[in-house]
């Protein structure tokens, strides 16, 4: 049976720009799924999808006008339910055939099978394929249902009486199998061959798509449409690049502005845009902020990265005169610009410092009181970690910075641009000559803000976003306000990454139950321990979570974790030391000894003392083991003291024969109290020395 190429497209009103790829590929990808499954696309078929703001469309090549017929074998029931004892069907079987389309004259040739209990009766049949305008019906329907759509609208249809819900009101359905119109019907809408173009530019309206394999390019000619967001949104880079090279400039580089745009226009048309320098005297992100946010500009950037006061806009018309829709913008942007410069002016009339007063007033969270008290924690905090890390100048920055790191949320820039918190308050404290490491960690402090982020850039930054994380995790584990499966609406999974990240890389000296125990004195916990304990937990889960992200097994990372190692710094040095022991002849073997003797020594009672009677040892390979063991374990335990956690584990493969020959020969629970004993004390040494880098038994397979 012939295939040819299939479109549907839904004409919509301006749909919503953020969500508009997103709507595209959902939509093209359910209708492939669909139509697959009905057997009316190819099993390898693709779709192209289109998306612009007044369409969602798709193209799938290789469609079938009906499906091909299918033998089916459909199971009855059992002979003896269907058969009466004259052979004739009874009436449960006729009823069951009838409901299959078929009736009494079929019965003759039923199939019987024995399906290993009893015999039953099958019916084969021949299914017609199904019909393209039926598929399609059902394939679009699904698709919009499915449809990720933000927020439905409601409105009434033409006739003024039935109501449709969806993401726009929709004014236009084509559904071309060729040159053939499939007749379906969605959101109130008759398919049809006809579209419209561009609001304004279009060179025939409507258009009348000639074919399916048309309609792209028929847009374009006749309509001033590049319907694909891919091929609109290269277009837009490759005019932005062009324009600003001409400049000797380059845009901001931003995809969430690059997709929004996209998402605005139906045929983009780069132009260029100016403004007064006077305004550069404002902190370039306020300005770029303010020009991406509000007015969808693209800021050009000197060799430097330095903003200039030039821009790029993406305009949706091309007129032959450009001036009017420069000049228009250029004027919409003037009064944003001059905001901005009034909010940096009026806040630098006043000092960080004269502001703090003002956090009083600002409510932090009803059970953990205002921002001003949050400031107080976070102050006493940073300091103490900073007389952990270094010395009491460091001390002495990281409490000014806590205290003035949250102050800029009162001023009027942050206000209008909350995404500026942090930054505003390093500018404002550099305007006021503070030390340039004490604003830095003003801006800092916020960092890692999601995953992959820088770190801060100084000892003083590290300090603070330490105590600032620390007391946003502890805080709300002291009332409860747990992450519970995906909700984490104060994102304390983030913040638990960020303080481990920061411990790790920059290879702090610092215990992070130390941290969690310093944290803890600034509120009034019913059980201290249990908090710890469910922080230490929920931190490690999301440790153990990055750790095999990054590429390591599960077993390795939970070998490095399980021993709770005291330095979060060292965990990295661990981890490749397990890895590398991994590799080695004698791991599966020492893993498995070792799983082997700590699970004898969990069935011990009372303690094990690690040490020896080595007048006791009696079996050759007791006294092998003993003496290997006496040999390797100083050599094993001065790599571990020296941080060479690699070739201290691998020390330990001189230990896999005497393990091997003392399981085999030595009887571990002597009838001997003095000699059980003493081979238990054995084990329980070899158990210490085999476990200091990491538990090698989780290796173990």
């Amino acid at each position: 049976m012939s295939s040819k190429t299939l479109l549907v497209e839904l004409f919509v009103e301006e749909l919503p720009p953020k969500a508009l790829k997103k709507l595209g590929d959902a939509f093209a990808a359910s209708v492939l799924e669909s139509l697959k499954n009905q057997a009316l696309a190819a099993v390898d078929g693709e779709v192209k999808a289109y998306a612009s703001p007044r369409r969602l469309a798709l193209q799938i090549p290789r469609v079938l006008a009906q499906a091909e017929d299918k033998a089916v074998s459909q199971k009855l029931m059992p002979v003896s339910v269907g058969l009466d004892a004259n052979g004739h069907a009874t009436p449960a079987l006729l009823k069951k055939l009838n409901a299959l389309g078929a009736d009494e004259s079929v019965v003759a040739s039923l199939k019987r099978e024995h399906d290993g209990k009893t015999d039953v009766l099958f019916y084969d049949a021949l299914v017609k394929g199904a019909l393209l305008a039926e598929g399609l019906q059902k394939a679009v329907e699904e698709a919009l249902h499915k449809l990720p759509i933000p927020k439905v609208m409601t409105y009434q249809l033409s006739d003024g009486w039935q109501s449709v819900h969806f993401v726009r009101p929709a004014h236009g359905l084509v559904a071309l199998h060729g040159t053939t119109v499939v007749p379906i019907s969605v959101l109130g809408l008759q398919s049809g061959n006809t579209t419209q173009g561009h609001r304004f530019e279009a060179s025939i309206s409507p258009i009348v798509i000639k074919d399916a394999d048309s309609y792209e390019a028929q847009l374009q000619s006749e309509g001033a449409v590049i319907a694909s967001f891919d091929a609109r949104r290269a277009e837009i880079v490759r005019q932005l690049t062009e324009v600003a090279k001409k400049q000797n400039l380059k845009p901001i580089e931003d995809d969430a502005l690059l997709d929004e745009v996209t998402a605005l226009v139906e045929r983009p048309n780069v132009l260029l845009g100016q403004f007064e320098n006077e305004f550069l005297e404002v902190p370039q992100e306020c300005l770029i902020l303010t020009m991406k946010a509000n007015q969808k500009y693209f800021p050009l950037l000197d060799a430097n990265n330095k903003l200039t006061n030039k821009f790029l806009i993406v305009s949706n018309i091309t007129p032959a005169n450009p001036f009017k829709v420069v000049d228009g913008n250029e004027r919409v942007v003037r009064p944003r610009l001059a905001d901005a410069k009034f909010f940096f002016d009026q806040d630098r009339k006043k000092t960080l410092a004269s502001r703090i007063s003002g956090l009083e007033k600002v409510v932090y969270h009803n059970k953990l009181g205002t921002q001003a008290e949050r400031s107080t924690r976070v102050s006493d905090l940073a300091k103490a970690i900073a007389l952990s890390i270094g010395d009491s100048r460091l001390a002495e920055k990281a409490e000014q910075a806590a205290q003035l790191a949250k102050v800029d949320l009162l001023t009027d820039m942050v206000g209008e641009f909350p995404e500026l918190q942090g930054i505003m308050g390093r500018y404002y404290a550099q305007h006021e000559k503070l030390d340039n490491d004490v604003a830095f960690a003003i801006e800092d402090h916020y960092k890692p803000r999601f995953a992959g982020d820088e770190l801060p850039r100084n000892q003083v930054g590290i300090a603070v976003a330490l105590a600032d994380k620390l007391e946003t995790l502890v805080g709300l584990f002291c009332i409860g306000e747990k992450p519970t499966g995906d909700k984490d609406p104060f994102a304390l999974r983030r913040q638990a990454l960020g303080i481990i990240r920061m411990l790790i890389e920059c290879d702090l000296n610092i215990a992070f139950a130390d941290l969690i125990e310093m944290s803890l004195k600034q509120f009034k916990a019913d059980d201290p321990a249990a908090v710890l304990a469910s922080i230490t937990e929920f931190c490690f889960d999301r440790l153990s979570v990055n750790l095999r992200e990054q590429g390591a097994t599960a077993q390795e990372v939970e070998a490095v974790l399980a021993l709770n190692p005291r330095l979060l710094s060292e965990v990295p040095k661990r981890l490749e030391a397990v890895r590398a022991f991994s590799t080695l002849a004698e791991a599966p073997a020492l893993a498995a000894a070792n799983k082997r003797v700590g699970n004898i020594l969990k069935k011990i009672e009372g303690t094990i003392e690690s040490k020896i009677n080595e007048a006791l040892l009696q079996e050759p390979a007791e006294k092998v083991l003993a003496a290997t063991l006496a040999t390797i374990k100083p050599q094993a335990d001065s790599l571990f003291e020296r941080g060479d956690y690699t070739n201290s584990l691998k020390a330990l493969a001189a230990l896999k024969s005497p393990v091997d020959d003392f399981f085999d020969t030595v009887m571990v629970n002597a009838d001997d109290p003095a000699l059980k004993a003493n081979r238990q004390g054995l084990l329980a040494m070899l158990h210490q020395a085999m476990n200091r880098v990491a538990d090698l038994s989780k290796l173990a397979a």
